[in-house]
């Protein structure tokens, strides 16, 4: 009988071990969830920023006070119009 509860597994024991391998495959999981999402995004860190427009730089200059309204209103007219007509192309 001495040796019948002496060499194995207590009930602290079997517990440690069932979370342990809960843990074990839930970090198994996790890993691989994470890996397939890395995986099916890989052109998202390697985007560019988009460039501002004409209008969005000129915005920028007011907000900024390098321009006055007056300023502002004209330039914005200018690039509403189009191209002058000496950059204008023939039909």
């Amino acid at each position: 009988m001495i040796f019948w509860y002496g060499h194995g597994f207590g009930g602290w024991g079997w517990f440690a071990m069932s979370a342990g391998m809960i843990l074990f495959w839930a970090l198994i999981i996790t890993g691989a969830v994470l890996l397939v999402r890395a995986l099916n995004r890989p052109y998202e860190h390697t985007r560019t920023p988009a460039t501002p427009s004409a209008e969005d730089i000129l915005r920028e200059r007011l907000a900024r006070g390098e321009i006055d309204e007056d300023e502002y209103r004209r330039r914005l007219d200018a690039l509403r119009s189009g191209p002058p007509a000496r950059w204008r192309t023939p039909p």
